[in-house]
């Protein structure tokens, strides 16, 4: 890599290696999800495909950013990328909060007769818009018999995240200035926040599931409910790996004060993890 030139990947399987354990996957959780069992271990499958492709993968780029080759035009992709990659999943969560606008404010007051759409009422003449439905309009579906308060488990949650978010960035500014211990030491908290955040967010469904009938199934309230926080929690699950495998990396002394990209690639995509939970706490939580 002199003058002008500039590094060229070699040729990698992982690509269509990973697609095809992604589509496996999804597979999978369709079949489990209209025929049952059989599609869970469909679903494990293209899961285990997924990890190991990316396990193998971030060890080959590791091995090269290790050998010197990266310069500033690969440097310039990764960030692109990177950048990219939050952006498609601002799309993805913007989707679904979009789609708890439509309901809370479009769908719901058309159906209790109100606005250009009013006349969808005659579908369920004596249904009341609210929020949380706790009776949703068809007979045939059961709303949830309670809702989780606010100001429980949700805000030791924000609190939680908020808090890594604070770590994650006192752990970043030790390592551009140079002191890997300090990094090492707020980093691992940081990790432990989000084990803490995921083991929190276990014990709000089972109190959902079992306490308050509020499951996937209690009408677009719980549907709602369980997709936003359902999707963010996996989110927070990967961060948290991420987030661990940054950890490894730290201790062996990968990253120095100017090259540690992939370390802040992990804070970016933790930072919005964070920005998105403060979303669901305000629109799910709360109002």
């Amino acid at each position: 890599m002199s003058g002008g030139s500039y590094y060229v990947p070699a040729t990698s399987r992982w690509p269509i290696l990973g697609s095809l354990a992604m589509g496996t996957m999804m597979v999978g959780t369709g079949t489990w999800m209209v025929h049952g069992s059989i599609g869970s271990l469909i679903m494990l499958v293209g899961l285990v495909g997924i990890l190991v492709v990316m396990a193998l993968w971030f060890r080959d780029v590791i091995k090269e950013s290790m050998q010197g080759l990266y310069d500033a035009q690969m440097d310039r992709s990764f960030r692109w990328g990177m950048a990219w990659f939050i952006f498609s999943e601002v799309m993805f969560f913007g989707a679904f909060f979009g789609a708890l606008f439509y309901v809370r404010n479009l769908a719901l007051p058309w159906l209790d007769g109100e606005g250009a759409k009013g006349v969808a009422a005659l579908l369920w003449p004596d249904f009341t818009a609210s929020w949380p439905l706790m009776n949703p309009p068809d007979p045939a579906i059961s709303g949830p018999e309670h809702t989780l308060s606010p100001w429980q488990l949700p805000l030791v949650n924000t609190l939680l995240l908020v808090s890594s978010s604070i770590t994650l960035t006192v752990a970043h500014e030790a390592l551009k200035d140079g002191e890997r211990r300090t990094a090492h030491n707020w980093l691992f908290g940081t990790v432990l926040l989000g084990v803490c955040f995921i083991t929190v967010q276990a014990v709000e469904y089972y109190e959902a599931y079992h306490q308050m009938g509020l499951t996937l199934q209690a009408g677009i309230y719980g549907s709602t409910f369980f997709m936003l926080t359902g999707f963010h929690g996996l989110h927070v699950i990967i961060g948290t790996i991420i987030l661990a495998s940054m950890l490894m990396r730290v201790r062996r002394g990968h990253f120095g004060a100017e090259n540690h990209f992939g370390f802040e690639a992990a804070a970016w995509y933790w930072h919005f993890v964070d920005v998105v939970w403060l979303g669901l706490f305000i629109f799910v939580y709360v109002f």
